[in-house]
């Protein structure tokens, strides 16, 4: 299911293919106001969802926890869960709301994840995983993919990846998102799991290679769109993670560098413009400033003003009553060009 919008995109461009270029889903982080602003740089990326397991969203606020906005699309929603018939009826109602994508969660390794049986303590069953998908496969038009590891603890061997994907794509996942780590299920933070582990890139080459018919992501460690674009030499898509929050400059350059030669390459000045409506809706609805602006502070990263940018937003945003002058003040620090637009 495509909103109209992202319908008529996809008929202009033919050959898009939605996986080649993607921003990871991130805890805190990737909410709708990232994703807002994401798209602000890249029309093409293809944007996820933080993580929301099936039991929130069946009986949590689905507006608050699903809500978004036509201008997000291409999006994916990511699940968490294991429970096949939950996941279904949160697949559905996903769909419902307009994602263009269901992911199952089978990469992330916190205590709480895994007290909950979801995440990457599922790459040890394999056959609840293929039947997660299934369920969802029959409840969903759009596709259902999944996110996860190369192993964990001691199942980390080429074969279990190799036996991991058989039996899920057996079920009809054609899509396989693969952070090029494993994970270490006990005696690692989270944040350890994302650095600790060495990376393991041609792994994940060599599963392309054997399942030449899957859609094969990579996603780990990606730093900057010359990585991406070597690792597309050996597989159908990449994913950045914290670089692309932490840098989100690098995005302006995605939709030209992977998807359409002749693509504008949005100036940080118009990144900032284009954001401005959103954050005006937000405010009017009785949102907070800083719920928008600290997906923008590192927009200006490597520039000479970079750090009074980052300083004045974080000082001022999350004051009470902060409003889009604050955004605006702190533009014009960034770049001295902004001042009259402030001043007024």
């Amino acid at each position: 299911m495509f909103s109209s919008v992202h319908t008529e995109r996809r008929e202009k461009h033919v050959a898009y293919q939605p996986h080649r270029f993607c921003v990871a889903p991130m805890m805190d982080w990737t909410d709708r106001h990232c994703r807002v602003f994401h798209r602000q740089l890249t029309r093409h990326a293809l944007l996820y969802t933080e993580m929301v397991t099936g039991p929130a969203i069946l009986h949590g606020d689905r507006t608050r926890l699903l809500g978004m906005s036509d201008i997000e699309h291409p999006v994916a929603l990511q699940l968490g869960g294991s429970d096949p018939i939950a996941l279904a009826e949160a697949a559905a109602i996903g769909e419902g709301f307009g994602y263009d994508e269901i992911n199952l969660n089978v990469g992330c390794p916190s205590d709480r994840v895994q007290e909950g049986r979801f995440g990457a303590c599922l790459m040890a069953e394999p056959e609840l995983v293929a039947a997660c998908i299934a369920a969802m496969q029959d409840r969903v038009k759009v596709p259902v993919t999944v996110k996860c590891r190369i192993g964990i603890d001691e199942q980390d061997s080429e074969s279990d990846l190799q036996r991991f994907v058989e039996v899920v794509a057996g079920a009809g996942c054609r899509t396989f998102i693969v952070h090029a780590r494993k994970a270490w299920l006990q005696g690692l933070s989270p944040k350890q799991n994302r650095e600790v582990p060495p990376l393991d890139y041609a792994r994940v080459y060599r599963l392309k290679a054997a399942r030449p018919e899957l859609t094969i992501v990579i996603n780990g460690g990606i730093t900057d769109l010359d990585a991406a674009a070597a690792h597309l030499q050996h597989v159908d898509g990449v994913m950045l993670g914290r670089a692309a929050y932490q840098t989100p400059y690098i995005l302006a350059e995605a939709d030209r560098r992977f998807f359409d030669a002749s693509a504008e390459v949005v100036t940080r000045r118009q990144a900032i413009e284009r954001i401005i409506p959103h954050i005006e809706r937000h405010l009017a609805a009785g949102g907070r400033l800083n719920n928008v602006v600290r997906h923008v502070l590192g927009l200006y990263h490597g520039e000479p003003r970079a750090r009074a940018f980052r300083r004045h937003l974080s000082e001022h945003a999350p004051r009470e009553g902060a409003g889009l002058a604050t955004l605006l003040e702190a533009a014009s620090i960034a770049e001295p060009a902004w001042r009259s637009l402030a001043a007024e």
